[in-house]
């Protein structure tokens, strides 16, 4: 099968292509090849590529940049999608669009089926919706993959972020009022890849099994990475100071994935135990023992 992938250079599409080039036909495209928020370009490439089944990645993901612009992110986030969406319909093509968990806005302490009522806090969310939206009103055979929290090899994440500012700190501040999935990348391509075959088309939640709190996974961050001197201090998200609203409770109830029969991912705490070691062999950070540092005192993270 002939298929695009877009937001090629990106951390999850840094797992997901091997995945896919073992059985398709695969095309990469990033925002040096076209923009997707220009019609034009988008209608131009469909074209030329003709693809079968598309991938959408590409996301404004900045939480807080989306907040501070956010006609940024309806631009890229909401139109480029609606852009995709529409020309993939013109060429009959299928498509898998990744979203978040941040089109809910967190209440309660149940986690969230895929046909729970949205309501996102932050433009960002806002955004993603819109491009949810988008996609079940133009595309037929659509796939919407809401995920949250990931993390993985080649890109920005959580995990990275904690472990090269544990070989500098001796203190973090860390949330503790937001509960989430974290999601390994590997183990999220290796499902979206997966389900390129499926047919029940719909959303989707696609998460890591368990979950945490930033505060929790912070403290599994450091064990498994053998940083466990470094002391960790629970914040409240107001004492963070973001400037996006984040919900509180964004746990993902990975119903459809059983009802259907692909099968849940991992667990999250698996998926950090083989990133820590991935991650330290790429050299993306470094463990204790591996090299030394001058240890400073306190930083705030959150997310």
């Amino acid at each position: 099968m002939r298929v695009l992938v877009t937001g090629a250079k990106g951390m999850l599409a840094h797992a997901l292509l091997p995945c896919l080039k073992t059985e398709h036909d695969v095309v990469g495209v990033d925002l040096d090849d076209f923009d997707i928020s220009k019609e034009a370009d988008v209608q131009k490439a469909f074209t030329e590529i003709r693809p079968e089944f598309v991938y959408h990645l590409a996301a404004y993901t900045d939480v807080d940049g989306c907040e501070a612009n956010p006609s940024l992110a309806m631009q890229v986030n909401a139109e480029g999608t609606a852009n995709l969406a529409r020309a993939s319909a013109e060429v009959g093509a299928a498509m898998l669009y990744v979203s978040t968990d941040y089109v809910f806005d967190g209440t309660g302490q149940k986690p969230w089926c895929e046909d729970d009522p949205t309501n996102p806090l932050s433009a960002y969310g806002q955004s993603k919706l819109k491009g949810e939206e988008a996609v079940r009103g133009s595309v037929a055979r659509h796939l919407i993959a809401r995920s949250s929290w990931l993390f993985g090899p080649k890109g920005k994440n959580f995990v990275s972020t904690i472990l090269k500012l544990a070989a500098q700190k001796d203190e973090l501040r860390v949330v503790s009022d937001q509960r989430g999935s974290p999601t390994y990348t590997r183990h999220l391509a290796a499902k979206l890849s997966q389900m390129i075959g499926c047919t029940a088309y719909g959303i989707y939640h696609v998460t890591g099994s368990g979950s945490c709190s930033w505060f929790e996974f912070t403290q599994a961050i450091l064990k498994a990475g053998g940083s466990g001197r470094v002391r960790v201090l629970p914040i409240s998200t107001a004492e963070s100071n973001r400037l996006a609203p984040r919900p509180a409770f964004s746990v993902l109830e990975n119903r459809r994935l059983t009802e259907s029969h692909l099968g849940l991912l991992p667990d999250w705490t698996k998926g950090l135990a083989d990133y820590v070691e991935e991650g330290a062999r790429l050299g993306e950070f470094t463990l204790p023992g591996t090299a030394s540092g001058e240890k400073m005192s306190q930083t705030g993270v959150t997310n």
